[in-house]
């Protein structure tokens, strides 16, 4: 993985701080980890873009997945990139054409923002995407979350994600009160503090998966949810969609 030394050292003095930050008693943090993982275990999805580490496989499929649903993505994912399987292929392409063959996911500016990353890696990296965090966000299109998941999935680095599902998944467990949404900071600095050392590409997956079929936004499986007796927000209200805050200590 090539990096630029001085942005790397400041990155990773940003990441030790940043995981001392949350508050996290040690003991709640190694069990929220460890049952994470065993149900993950259990019930992780099998995606075709977890079968790869090739950077360019893992852009497409997140560039996909935002805003659009997993089951809509599989079929699209694989004909794109049967269409267009390298970065190489996906530059040369004319951007028309790139949108034909992304139709029907709709949000057609991630199509066009798809084919400048290629054309970017291209041109500045020789068709490798880099590793590096402060490279990727250099890039149009690569925002906090992408940059994260590119380096965990495809770079096997412990890079902490914030989509959706972790955002509810951490709020509820961790946080309850006041609304996410203005709550970002402190949810990034969970999401980086919460993942085990050498462990951040089963995590992620993990906390994702577990968001999008355990802790969902609406009727969340509280009864069997292996997380009950650390969140702050069980039992979930599922008629009013409200959490009942449950009381520090108890």
């Amino acid at each position: 993985m090539s990096t630029t030394s001085g942005l790397r050292t400041s990155f990773q003095r940003k990441k030790k701080s940043s995981k001392k930050s949350p508050g996290l008693v040690a003991s709640q943090k190694r069990r929220f980890q460890i049952r994470l993982l065993k149900w993950y275990e259990k019930h992780g999805r099998d995606l075709p873009w977890r079968r790869t580490s090739d950077p360019y496989h893992i852009l497409v499929s997140e560039v996909m997945l935002q805003q659009t649903q997993v089951d809509r993505v599989i079929p699209k994912y694989r004909e794109f990139l049967n269409r267009y399987p390298s970065f190489e292929e996906l530059a040369d392409a004319p951007v028309s054409d790139v949108k034909k063959t992304w139709y029907p996911l709709g949000y057609n500016i991630r199509p066009e923002r798809l084919h400048s990353i290629a054309c970017e890696t291209m041109e500045r990296y020789g068709g490798h995407l880099p590793s590096d965090a402060e490279e990727l966000l250099s890039f149009k299109g690569i925002g906090r979350y992408t940059a994260g998941a590119i380096r965990s999935f495809a770079f096997n680095e412990d890079a902490p994600i914030l989509d959706t599902n972790v955002i509810r998944v951490l709020h509820r467990v961790f946080v309850a009160k006041g609304n996410p949404k203005t709550q970002k900071a402190r949810l990034w600095e969970l999401s980086e503090a919460l993942i085990p050392r050498g462990k951040g590409y089963d995590y992620n997956q993990a906390i994702m998966d577990f968001g999008a079929t355990c802790c969902t936004a609406r009727n969340p499986s509280c009864r069997q949810c292996p997380m009950k007796s650390l969140c702050k927000t069980y039992p979930f209200d599922q008629k009013s969609q409200r959490a009942t805050v449950r009381h520090e200590g108890h």
